[in-house]
């Protein structure tokens, strides 16, 4: 009776969560599913540790326990908070590193959970083959196979967690600038060495610093733009998150110009405003923003550069991303119009799908396209060799240059995908450090 008594408000408790998600959080509702599998996970690893835990002494069995359950403790403070203050007024210290607290907690906790459904299934399998025997006692021997998995998986969900601590405090602002060559055949003679510098996905409300922010910007100027390009995700979920940040970012200098397009993030999607109005005047202080700072919001439409009698075709679409959640506002006829006989043209697009999808069989040729999104997931491996993050099973395209032909115009297309300069979720990188672009055209 009382299994079932648990079973029950478990139950309940989970589709009473799932409404207050949909109605804090709408864009992460789709995620739920994976939120109750972790916690389902969570319960199963502590199954598993109980008995020994509980064998200590009471002090420290209780000590333990808390520190167990204190990532689940604050996804609740999380969303009963939200319910009290909406998330986008807290404090953004605090709830920069109280999400990633529990996401650090929670990738920690999969190592050990992996080996320990290891082990499980040995002695499952076991079982059913009527395999299990008494082992001898043998010197240097005195550990069982199943306690060797669990032990390794412990001491690989601590690693884990150390080192996604260290990217917290280490790399998240540990900026990196890439640099690359581009070759385009009908490019101007004017623009021979024409330097282009691409930085994207600040995500403002996750800085918790106006150094770190003055330190990029200085790089940026340092490496003496002809035009800088900003390729979306300015903020986390409204446009305040920009206020205390805006002379700073007003100080970044080109000689012809800073150009900016929106993200999936600068929308104001990810959380519930009280009002459609409320939502649409978050976006128009976006807007608003990018006017008093001068940079070009180019919103399915273009500009073209000149250099005398040359030009090239600066093209930017609104945010269109090829999975369910995301919006589809990209409309490349509509953002080409009026460009078609300008010889080069360059298009930003924040997520790299819509260059998938939309770009490398268009009509006509898209010489160039800045895209970023992906974070090249914030956390892998890249050395000459290998190249490895979660976001290449997400993203096809997710870091760095990548070419095709066009099948309809004819013609090399090039995409290059920024690993982001800020952060989000998460708010460390490991591995796959903060990027800053160099591109030079020739």
């Amino acid at each position: 009776m009382k299994k079932f008594i648990y079973i029950l408000l478990g139950s309940v408790s989970i589709i009473i969560f799932y409404f207050i998600l949909v109605n804090i959080f709408p864009k992460s509702a789709g995620r739920y599913p994976v939120y109750v599998l972790l916690f389902l996970l969570d319960l199963y690893l502590y199954s598993s540790l109980h008995r020994k835990i509980w064998s200590w002494k009471k002090p420290k069995a209780i000590v333990f326990t808390f520190l167990y359950w204190l990532p689940a403790l604050m996804v609740l403070v999380l969303i009963f908070g939200s319910i009290l203050i909406p998330f986008i007024y807290w404090n953004k210290s605090f709830e920069t590193y109280l999400v990633g607290l529990i996401l650090i907690s929670y990738i920690s906790k999969l190592i050990p959970i992996i080996f320990l459904f290891i082990s499980d299934m040995i002695r499952f399998i076991r079982f059913i083959f009527r395999q299990a025997r008494r082992k001898k006692k043998i010197q240097g021997e005195k550990i069982s196979r199943s306690v060797f998995l669990k032990r390794v998986g412990l001491i690989g969900g601590g690693l884990m967690f150390g080192g996604l601590l260290a990217g917290i405090v280490k790399w998240v602002h540990d900026f990196r600038v890439r640099e690359e060559i581009i070759r385009i055949p009908d490019l101007p003679p004017s623009f021979s060495g024409f330097r282009i510098v691409q930085f994207s996905d600040l995500h403002l409300g996750s800085w918790l610093s106006k150094k770190d922010l003055e330190e990029a910007v200085d790089i940026i100027n340092d490496l003496d733009a002809d035009v800088v390009f900003f390729t979306g995700d300015l903020v986390n979920y409204s446009s305040e998150e920009t206020f205390k940040f805006e002379h700073i970012l007003s100080k970044i200098k080109t000689r012809m110009g800073v150009y900016t397009i929106l993200g999936n993030h600068d929308y104001g999607d990810y959380v519930k405003w009280k009002t459609p109005e409320a939502k649409a005047k978050n976006l128009q202080e976006l807007y608003n923003f990018y006017r008093r700072i001068g940079w070009k919001l180019l919103r399915n439409e273009n500009m073209i550069i000149k250099k005398g009698d040359d030009k090239i075709a600066i093209i930017g679409v609104e945010n269109w991303g090829s999975m369910k959640r995301f919006q589809k506002f990209g409309d490349m006829d509509k953002a080409i119009r009026g460009a078609e006989d300008v010889p080069v043209k360059i298009l930003l697009s924040h997520d790299p799908t819509f260059w998938e999808y939309k770009v490398i069989n268009f009509r006509q040729t898209i010489d160039l396209t800045l895209s970023g999104h992906t974070h090249g997931g914030q956390v892998g491996v890249e050395f000459p060799a290998i190249k490895w993050s979660p976001a290449q099973y997400v993203y096809k395209y997710w870091a760095g240059l990548y070419s095709s032909m066009n099948m309809t115009a004819g013609g090399e297309q090039y995409l290059y995908v920024n690993r982001g300069t800020g952060s989000i979720g998460y708010p460390g990188r490991v591995g796959i450090l903060p990027e800053i672009t160099l591109i030079q055209l020739y």
